[in-house]
């Protein structure tokens, strides 16, 4: 089965399932103290910095409510887009985890600013309301946008200024940093992020995520709550091992690269498709569009996809490291071999 569903669906990098054979050999010391961990880590600090605190967990959630943990108490409260996954995908475990109330912002695009954030920033001190704590972010967004360096920089200045942290959630940093042409630190650490996600599930590895700390005061807490979450892994050299085979020749990029030109390459084949309208700009691998129904509904019979918003016609595609052209080239024969 071939699909633009979403970068979940694809399969695993043959270098990371060939990290897994490496670390398959005889046995090694539980909970990351094991030379795959090791090696991970010294990966992860050499690509963001070398300070950082790298805590591998098992998924994308996991990473979330460990982040969130770190970030807040239960009298925070945090504040994101309207799109965002942690408040609309998650089944509220980070709500529940965190105790905090979430403060969901309006956003055309799925991206926050300055402007949008400021009416959040106020009861500081009141002790009948929940503290500003946390600005999330998702980088790239639900809807497929990038936040530039710049923009991401106004934002965590605005929250450092109010003694608020700023978590991203990088499930695509990959893809963001492939589409501005700029380094997992220069999005990350360089724009004052203070706690990271960092996927790569969606991009090529096969299970697990990193939480990277960055933010001092975080730091000595950080591994009670991956353990009180219930993310420490056992045989932890199956997770790290394929952090250093993502970092390693920059397969990261590469993938990322490869995922975002398919996805515009996908793009330029259905702008001129009639009855087509993007309701989103194409900067990652996500594309947003409408179509006429009846060729939504004729296409669902040969492949899966996802709506996003079903009362507008609005439609999901995404696009993988695996994606091949020969995929483009029949989606886009089977939509104009469909009669109206």
């Amino acid at each position: 089965m071939r699909s633009f569903a979403s970068d979940n669906n694809s399969g695993v990098h043959p270098l990371v399932m060939d990290a897994f054979t490496a670390a398959n050999t005889d046995h090694a010391v539980g909970y990351g103290d094991d030379p795959w961990t090791r090696e991970a880590i010294s990966r992860i600090r050499e690509a963001f910095t070398a300070d950082c605190e790298p805590l591998f967990v098992f998924n994308g959630t996991g990473s979330n409510v460990v982040a969130l943990q770190l970030a807040t108490r239960p009298y925070h409260a945090v504040i994101c887009a309207g799109t965002a996954h942690i408040y609309v995908d998650e089944c509220g475990a980070p709500m529940k985890s965190t105790g905090c109330q979430f403060r969901p912002v309006v956003t055309p695009d799925g991206k926050l600013t300055p402007e949008l954030i400021h009416p959040y920033l106020h009861g500081f001190g009141d002790q009948h309301h929940s503290q500003p704590g946390v600005i999330y972010l998702s980088q790239c967004t639900e809807l497929g946008t990038v936040y530039t360096p710049q923009e991401i920089k106004a934002i965590t200045s605005l929250a450092h200024e109010h003694g608020m942290y700023v978590h991203m959630d990088g499930a695509r940093l990959a893809n963001a940093c492939a589409a501005l042409g700029v380094s997992l630190k220069g999005l990350t650490v360089d724009c004052g992020i203070d706690v990271l996600s960092f996927g790569g599930t969606k991009n090529g590895l096969m299970t697990g995520e990193c939480v990277v700390v960055f933010a001092e005061e975080m730091k000595r807490e950080a591994r009670f709550v991956r353990k009180q979450s219930a993310q420490l892994a056992s045989k932890m050299r199956y997770l790290s091992c394929q952090f250093t085979a993502y970092l390693t020749g920059d397969l990261w990029l590469k993938n990322a690269r490869h995922a975002n030109d398919m996805a515009h390459q996908l793009y330029r084949a259905l702008r001129t498709y009639p009855g087509a309208a993007f309701t989103q700009q194409v900067q990652s691998n996500q594309l947003f569009l409408t179509l006429p129904r009846e060729v939504t509904d004729k296409l669902l019979e040969k492949y899966f996809f996802y709506f996003w918003n079903e009362e507008a016609g609005e439609i999901r595609l995404v696009t993988s490291f695996d994606t091949t052209q020969e995929d483009i080239d029949q989606f886009i024969n089977y939509l104009y071999a469909i009669e109206r």
